[in-house]
């Protein structure tokens, strides 16, 4: 990395003074961006089964369009308990370390996603299918919430002068990585597998990838979260948790203002990779395996977007670049259903563009508003904003666009597109104006 900066532990509350090693930021990015690697390879493995398997595992009774939203409706339950999951994790890391708790939180998402590779399905033992997988999904939204590591909130305190963005964006590279290996084994075993094969055990492979890859994410993670000059260096930023409802009780708006400062780019993240690969299944005749090599390229697009969005937040600022990238995509709102209704030609520059706006503001979206918490909530308050950002932008973005459509028009995803970029710029608004008050 060019900026290996190291960063010494300080020696204050230790007796003999002296310090207990170095933490630089490249190890904490390369512990970063391999776990959120693994988050977004599982989060994506489930997204694209969740419209190429599950409608015909478990809803074979059913019309296609109706199985894949009630699919769509067990998919946004990992976000629902999110916040829930937060305050359950929070505690156990109080009472027994960071270490135990992620580590439980790690097995429990690799368990989970790995448990819905034994599925069964509708004719073995009907509904109780979809209530399995119900429950897996849950766990894999309380496994992700206690998976929260103030990791990159470390790394973006302590980037070197005039480079927050830069390091701010480096976390944000595991959503397209996670992405492309998703959507690469779907690719592969939808291209070399019949219909039947595929849906008979082919779709199972990539649950199983996930579980050893959480291993490897494990490992990587608890390296730098167990040193001792970690544990120091949370100690001197004041990155410990706290309890929710304290942090609520005193710094709520907060939370509240930063819920909802990301809702442009998170609406846009599954409006760009899972909605639409249902939209173009179930709607035309371009296959499956096509689409998803569409999306491999948009993805590649978004790696060097999220690059870029490091570079231009160092000049104009972070939160100036969030406003700038929801007008935007304001504009690419207005464009969609002519982009996505417009043959393959059009529904290729929709991936395109809306994955490059989607690098731009997902690259500084997290946590973009995290320092209007004082130190001693940031820890808490950063991780329960992100629940609820994800909970409000993204949970039911796909069954709202795919069910929207479906009924009204593609015009009314653009319209639900256009609300979420409206509620960014009204929350950036909002907290420059009480930042100006205070």
């Amino acid at each position: 990395m060019s900026q290996d900066v190291a960063i010494t532990a300080g020696s204050a509350g230790h007796r003999d003074g002296t310090a207990h090693g170095k933490v630089s930021p490249g190890e904490i990015a390369t512990a970063v961006v391999i776990g959120r690697t693994s988050e977004f390879f599982d989060f994506f493995v489930y997204g694209i089964a969740s419209v190429l398997v599950f409608p015909r595992l478990l809803f074979p009774h059913i019309a296609p369009l109706e199985g894949t939203l009630l699919s769509f409706a067990i998919f946004s339950l990992a976000f629902i308990v999110r916040p829930v999951g937060s305050a359950i994790f929070m505690w156990v890391g109080r009472r027994h370390g960071r270490g135990v708790k992620m580590t439980i939180a790690l097995f429990l998402l690799g368990s989970s996603t790995a448990a819905i590779s034994f599925l069964p399905n509708y004719q073995s033992i009907g509904y109780a299918a979809a209530a399995l997988l119900a429950i897996f999904r849950i766990g894999q939204g309380l496994g992700l919430a206690g998976a929260w590591d103030g990791l990159a909130s470390l790394l973006s305190l302590n980037a070197p002068p005039g480079k927050r963005g830069w390091y701010a964006m480096m976390p944000q590279l595991g959503a397209p990585f996670g992405f492309l290996m998703a959507s690469g084994l779907f690719a592969f075993f939808v291209g070399v597998l019949s219909d039947a094969e595929f849906l008979d055990w082919g779709w199972r492979y990539p649950f199983f990838c996930a579980f050893a890859i959480n291993v490897v994410a494990l490992f990587a993670r608890l390296r730098l979260v167990l040193s001792e000059a970690y544990s120091q260096l949370l100690e001197t930023r004041e990155l410990a948790p706290v309890g929710v409802f304290r942090m609520l009780r005193e710094e709520g708006r907060n939370v509240l203002i930063g819920a909802f400062a990301p809702l442009a780019s998170f609406a846009l993240f599954h409006l760009v990779t899972i909605f639409p690969l249902s939209y173009v299944t179930l709607f035309t005749d371009l296959s499956a395996r096509d689409f998803l090599f569409i999306e491999m390229s948009g993805a590649l697009v978004c790696v060097a977007a999220i690059v870029a969005s490091g570079l231009i937040a160092d000049r104009i600022g972070r939160r100036t670049l969030l406003g700038v990238c929801a007008v935007l995509i304001a504009g690419f709102a207005i464009l969609t259903p002519f982009l996505l209704g417009g043959g393959v030609k059009s529904e290729t520059a929709f991936i395109l563009i809306g994955f490059a706006l989607l690098g731009l503001t997902f690259g500084q979206s997290s946590g973009a508003l995290t320092s209007n918490f004082s130190s001693r909530y940031r820890y808490t308050g950063a991780a329960l904003t992100s629940d609820l950002a994800w909970l409000i932008g993204a949970a039911f973005a796909p069954l709202v666009a795919l069910g929207v459509s479906s009924r009204f028009g593609l015009a009314f995803v653009g319209i639900y597109l256009f609300s979420g970029a409206v509620c960014t710029l009204a929350s950036l608004a909002i907290n420059r104006q009480l930042v100006r008050n205070d």
